[in-house]
């Protein structure tokens, strides 16, 4: 009967279902300033060991309420390994810096996934760390809790509030370029990936970390890397893929999920995961019941940046169902997203293109995910 019912919301789903269960925004949110809200919605990637490194951040917290931040140890545009991170006591500082500056808990955010995607890694400081592939192949529920561990004792010391992990991608394809070639799914069985993204999430939840599930709706088929640009799942996806995200979502462990820019025909015919209300709204919030967080993947990756403009991308993912915008200016740099990302939605406000009961259920989101920090 599970399977059925299971099956009949994926049939929901792809045929564009709309309806959605949202949250009604309270006439305390009415209250709050617009730009607040924006604000709160946002999460961005900036240049800079200390905060006297840089003065965008500064302006973009104090100014615009940035809610949201994602440290790197690596600077892709300029190609070095220097960017927010250098040792465990110069992250530390950088991290209290930063917090108090902000009147509300900032997300900070970081990849410590493990193996081969670590921002924290031996040679500035850190333990060494293992990929979920590894984890997966030992099978041994026992070693991702002692890595989980690991991991979790080291965010929290330094500050880190959000880990963007685990990876809940299904190893459908080993030959895949950004998930299987990279060692980041933890299994080909969608209930071993499953078994094991609880076990960690737990552990870090147990030292106040928040999880992110990624990439929905599953990017382990795909033959293509999306930072690079458009990959289309159409004939390579699975239902399967979903069954990680409807186990842990009925767990109510989840956190924050975070989405792909993957295209399946069979979703939406013309835009990718991260920009589709049938997918987002659809898919996640309708079919498997999910009324928490949803944050995109990097809105500069080479799927979305090559493909739409800046204004089109914001308005696609919040009416979407997206309540936070990453941009983890690590593509490319631009120190003015933030307030190119304010004004565009206030124009988008004002032209009636999107509108502020979406900005507020976001807002409403985000500000009862932030009540766990």
């Amino acid at each position: 009967m599970k399977q059925l019912i299971f099956l009949l919301s994926l049939f929901l789903a792809f045929a564009g279902n709309e309806c959605s269960q949202q949250d009604t925004p309270d006439s305390n949110t009415r209250e709050v300033p617009l730009d607040k809200k924006i604000g709160e919605m946002l999460n961005i990637g900036f240049r800079g060991m200390a905060v006297a490194d840089t003065n965008h951040i500064v302006r973009d917290i104090t100014k615009f309420h940035l809610g949201g931040i994602t440290l790197f140890d690596y600077d892709v545009p300029l190609g070095k390994a220097e960017r927010n991170i250098k040792s465990p006591e110069q992250l530390k500082t950088l991290i209290n810096d930063l917090q108090s500056l902000s009147e509300t808990p900032l997300i900070i955010a970081i990849d410590q996934e493990g193996g081969r995607v670590a921002r924290l890694k031996p040679n500035h400081g850190f333990p060494a760390s293992v990929s979920a592939q590894y984890l997966g192949q030992l099978n041994n529920l026992d070693s991702t809790l002692y890595y989980a561990r690991q991991t979790a004792e080291t965010l929290s010391d330094l500050g880190i509030n959000t880990n963007l992990a685990p990876v809940v991608d299904v190893n459908t394809n080993p030959d895949n370029p950004v998930i299987g070639g990279l060692e980041r799914s933890y299994s080909s069985d969608p209930q071993e990936v499953a078994n094991h993204a609880k076990a960690y999430i737990k552990v870090l939840h147990d030292h106040g970390i928040l999880t992110t599930l990624k990439h929905f709706p599953g990017h382990g088929s795909s033959e293509k890397d999306s930072h690079l640009g458009v990959v289309d799942v159409t004939e390579t996806w699975s239902a399967d893929e979903l069954i990680p995200y409807q186990k842990l979502i009925d767990s109510e462990l989840v956190d924050i999920i975070m989405t792909a820019h993957i295209f399946n025909a069979r979703w939406d015919s013309t835009y990718p995961a991260t920009l589709s209300k049938p997918v987002i709204t659809g898919m996640l919030r309708d079919s498997l019941s999910y009324n928490g967080v949803v944050i995109s993947d990097d809105l500069m990756m080479g799927a979305i940046r090559k493909e739409y403009g800046l204004k089109t991308a914001i308005r696609q993912a919040i009416n979407a169902g997206i309540d936070i915008l990453s941009f983890a200016n690590n593509s490319v740099y631009d120190p003015e997203i933030v307030p190119k990302a304010n004004r565009l939605i206030h124009e988008l406000l004002k032209e009636g293109k999107i509108s502020e009961d979406r900005i507020d259920q976001s807002y409403n989101r985000i500000m009862k995910l932030k009540e766990k920090l």
